[in-house]
């Protein structure tokens, strides 16, 4: 009986040693939360259904039944998009800046750096990189001085004795859209070279159980040149083997998908898109073979956190901050007459575009403004203008600039910009405005084919857009707003921002025809500070504001405009301007 005993107790504990050991790890990303920090939008002041403090309460329950095991993760572009963001870089900078507070509280556990952190200028950002406590990453963020990454190119997070690599990379088209004093002392290195180098270092100095991507760059597309894409994280998962998963960001669209790399393996490939709506999630199961962790499972999904409780603790822990930010976008600054609109922009001359325009010649003394709409649905009421109105008004923290160019350069900037916003119609039944299908779940596109924030109208000129011309051949300029004639040969000063001033979107540089290293020298004057708080200067100074259309340009034939207007307005909009 003895022997029959000891028998089975020698076959349980064989049983039992011979059963590999399982344990899944979850990962976590966020990326381009852009301020959405509390439940409020601190512009509308209206609920938001993205925020940190639902992804906090989600982030506390999966570690509760996990065991801990839960790794979170940041993709960038944190610092800007709510006034939260700009009174803590810019207003209140002699306190730790919310957004590393943020990253500290819910307990992050890498950070990569987003272009609009970089846009913040070094000042803020490099003091919020010394704030945030767990690893900033950027793998092909090089300092010119040293020739090493500006950041930690990667870090190693460990779970259940589980090595698991996280490498950053940031889009390296930086250079497309700042001026070279935001970003001085750095460069971009393309990523897919950089990935190469990374990951064979990683392999043979750490020994990781699994290499996550974590890249604030988007899927595919973007600008393109000869020596980088923007939109690179799918290049990288199909050419640089060794990633398990690869978390992406910055194109604001959400995509969850396996992708095949060149070695025929099968890289998760994951974004949650923006404004803290959703987590990008990979669950990764290991198995212990022999001494050393295996993958045996992965499986990703993007989950949808605006049902989520609010973590009321979270409210509370940054409740002197919230009375803070509220105090600074409740201060009002003048008196707005008559109701604005973005989505008058789009079908021609527009008081909420005009006044930025008007407000720039103003300001610079031009002869000419470009500016395009950067909302595309923002209304500002009649009424008292508040400091959250500026952030609908303008919501980037460009700088105003003064360039010199030639009229010809003028109308081609002008042409590029209608091209890219609207159709060439063919019959009075054609749409006005360029428009896809496949872009009305787009965060960015919203329907159109292009990015809105690519479409310059100008001020202190008069012309038509010829919508049934090809494309190139659309704009007429009849004269200077001021009754002088326009001369195509003639040298113009020309208000506009510094993201186009810099190239970006290209309408400088592809469609004015202008080299891109020549743009420096025609710039004739930079602003100090954003051409938001100029604006909000201006405004202060007038105390009441009569925004009016300038009524400059206008798109013909009126008889075929018209109509198809409104019925691009009810397909963009659904209801009738």
């Amino acid at each position: 009986m003895k022997t029959i005993v000891l028998s089975i107790c020698l076959l349980c504990c064989i049983s039992a040693h011979s059963k590999p050991k399982t344990v899944t790890i979850h990962l976590l990303e966020t990326s381009d939360v852009h301020g959405s920090f509390f439940p409020y939008d601190f512009i509308t002041f209206k609920p938001k259904r993205g925020t940190l403090a639902r992804i906090s309460t989600y982030v506390n329950r999966l570690r509760q039944e996990t065991s801990g095991n839960v790794i979170l993760l940041d993709n960038g572009d944190i610092l800007q998009g709510q006034p939260t963001c700009y009174f803590y870089n810019y207003v209140n900078t002699q306190e730790e800046n919310i957004a590393a507070s943020v990253i500290n509280y819910l307990s992050y556990d890498a950070e990569t750096i987003g272009n609009h952190d970089i846009e913040t200028g070094h000042s803020v950002y490099d003091k919020w990189i010394k704030e945030v406590t767990c690893p900033m990453l950027g793998a092909n963020i090089i300092n010119t001085t040293t020739n090493e990454p500006y950041v930690k190119p990667y870090t190693i997070v460990e779970r259940q004795g589980i090595r698991i690599a996280i490498l950053g990379m940031l889009t390296p088209a930086i250079p497309n859209w700042l001026q070279p004093n935001i970003w001085s002392g750095l460069q971009f290195e393309e990523m897919v070279s950089c990935a190469k180098k990374w990951v064979k270092i990683i392999k043979e100095t750490e020994k990781p159980d699994l290499i996550v991507g974590l890249f604030h760059s988007g899927k595919d597309g973007g600008i393109v040149t000869s020596e980088y894409a923007e939109d690179a994280s799918l290049q990288v998962a199909k050419e640089v083997s060794g990633f398990d998963v690869i978390f992406f960001g910055h194109d604001h669209t959400q995509h969850n998908s396996t992708v095949t790399n060149r070695k025929g393996n099968e890289v998760l490939f994951l974004n949650p898109a923006n404004n803290a709506l959703a987590v990008a999630q990979a669950d990764v199961t290991f198995e212990k073979k022999n001494g050393r962790w295996k993958v045996v499972k992965k499986e990703g999904k993007v989950v949808d956190v605006t049902k989520e409780e609010i973590d009321q603790q979270y409210i509370q822990h940054f409740q002197s901050q919230l009375d803070k930010i509220m105090a600074f976008v409740n201060r009002q600054i003048g008196v707005l007459e008559e109701t604005i609109t973005t989505r008058d922009c789009f079908f021609g001359s527009s008081a909420f575009t005009d006044l930025i325009l008007n407000l720039q010649l103003e300001l610079t003394g031009a002869d000419i403004a470009f500016n395009a709409p950067l909302q595309f649905n923002s209304t500002i009421k009649a009424g008292p203008i508040r400091v959250s109105d500026m952030f609908n008004l303008y919501k980037f923290e460009n700088q105003l600039y003064v360039m010199r160019l030639t009229g010809e350069e003028i109308r081609r900037h002008l042409e590029m910009s209608y091209d890219l916003w609207v159709n060439t119609m063919q019959s009075p039944d054609d749409h006005l405005l360029l428009l896809s299908e496949s872009t009305f779940g787009d965060q960015q596109r919203l329907g159109f084919k292009n990015f809105s924030f690519n479409f310059d109208s100008a001020a202190g000129i008069d012309y038509v857009v010829d919508v049934t011309k090809p494309d190139g051949q659309k704009v007429k300029i009849l004269q200077m707003s001021n009754g002088e004639p326009f001369d195509e040969t003639k040298w113009y000063r020309v208000a506009l921002n510094s993201y186009r001033a810099n190239g970006g979107g290209e309408l400088l540089t592809r469609g004015a025809g202008i080299k891109k290293e020549d743009l420096n020298e025609r710039i004739i004057y930079r602003s100090e500070r954003d051409q938001r708080f100029y604006l909000m200067q201006e405004i202060e100074k007038k105390g009441t504001i009569h925004p009016k259309s300038n009524n400059n340009w206008r798109f013909i034939p009126e008889e075929w405009v018209q109509p198809a207007a409104k019925r691009d307005s009810l397909i963009l909009f659904g209801k009738k301007q």
